[in-house]
């Protein structure tokens, strides 16, 4: 009788405190779950906190870009003068680089072009392309935002997949081409991928165009503006699949062999299921700090690959504005993309500190 009493009494008492822990993929996702709504707060401050962080960075960086144009050894009334220079006499110069400011410090430029910045909005007058910073970047940011996104997007779809199936199947073939192409690539300067991408798909088969956004000088359309982009996209993809994918490999072949993981696989679930929902949600969480580690070398890949492909985007306006001495738009373009890295990578370590439980604070 007593064993037949207490029976009943200690599985009711075992159950509800046994039933969550025995399953360690739900005893995982529990304090994620629990702690969400108090996790938000931190990431706002994270978020705040980098971005105060960011302008004094962004100041610095400006400031040092303008100091490198100073001593650059370009003339910049060549450039805004053009054929008309050698005509003009040492007294013209000297008089035009007055008006002009020219001849003042570095510092005291960059204080003006502050000043302006700060109490009208005025990035300035590009002396390169005779037209104001604004309306450059308004009209050629737009280009490289779109071939540093498709590119990216690219790069994480191949990574997810090649990846994953490599550390389904380690050893495979498909493990030895995934992991044998990435080291392979990792060597290789997106330049270089661009010029064998040109000379394999442009001009040996003709399957693709070699540059620009439209045939012939015509004006842009959606169709001809997709049919050029896939070159330069998959050239700026394939640049930096080696880094995400290798990552996403070792992550995933780690999680295979976690406890939780084991439990689904114990409780008969298809082994898709097993690696898509159990394995690969932790798995992400280092590739997320990956793809923020890797967005300078997007940046300055894009600006590569447009080089190479005449892409319209801030690539040509750069190089311009550096062999000129074009302050305004090079202190312009420089800032930005330190701005934009930034931003990047603070988005990335707020993502994670929303989605990792185990990290505490900002």
């Amino acid at each position: 009788m007593n064993a037949t009493t207490e029976s009943p009494d200690t599985i009711t008492e075992a159950g509800p405190s046994a039933g969550p822990s025995a399953d360690p993929a739900k005893a995982d996702l529990r304090p994620a779950q629990g702690t969400s709504s108090r996790r938000w707060p931190k990431a706002g401050r994270l978020i705040r906190n980098r971005l105060l962080l960011a302008i004094p960075i962004t100041t610095a960086v400006s400031m040092v870009t303008f100091w490198l144009a100073s001593i650059a050894p370009f003339d910049p009334l060549v450039a805004y003068l053009g054929p008309r220079f050698e005509r003009a006499s040492a007294e013209e110069r000297a008089q035009l680089a007055a008006q002009l400011g020219l001849d003042d410090s570095w510092i005291a430029i960059w204080g003006r072009s502050a000043r302006d910045l700060l109490l009208h909005g005025d990035l300035g007058q590009s002396r390169s392309l005779a037209r104001p910073v604004s309306e450059v970047l308004a009209e050629r940011l737009p280009w490289t935002l779109l071939l540093a996104g498709a590119g990216l997007l690219l790069a994480v779809v191949l990574s997810l997949v090649l990846g994953v199936s490599a550390a389904c199947r380690p050893g495979s073939l498909v493990d030895r081409v995934a992991s044998g192409l990435s080291y392979a690539v990792q060597g290789l300067p997106p330049f270089v991928l661009a010029l064998v991408a040109i000379g394999v798909f442009s001009l040996a088969l003709g399957w693709l165009p070699v540059a620009g956004v439209a045939e012939g000088g015509a004006d842009p359309t959606w169709g001809s503006i997709a049919r050029h982009i896939i070159l330069p996209a998959a050239v700026l993809g394939l640049s930096q699949v080696p880094w995400l994918l290798l990552n996403v490999r070792s992550s995933v072949l780690a999680a295979l062999t976690e406890d939780h993981v084991t439990a689904a696989r114990s409780r008969g679930l298809p082994e898709r299921t097993v690696v898509w929902r159990n394995a690969l949600p932790g798995a992400l969480l280092p590739f997320i700090t990956v793809i923020g580690a890797r967005l300078p070398e997007l940046v300055t890949g894009a600006l590569l690959v447009e080089a190479v492909f005449s892409w319209p985007g801030l690539a040509a306006a750069t190089v311009d504005a550096a062999t000129s001495g074009d302050f305004p738009l090079l202190a312009a373009v420089t800032a930005l993309t330190c701005f934009a890295v930034l931003v990047g990578s603070m988005i990335a370590d707020a993502v994670y500190l929303l989605v990792d439980p185990r990290v505490d604070d900002a």
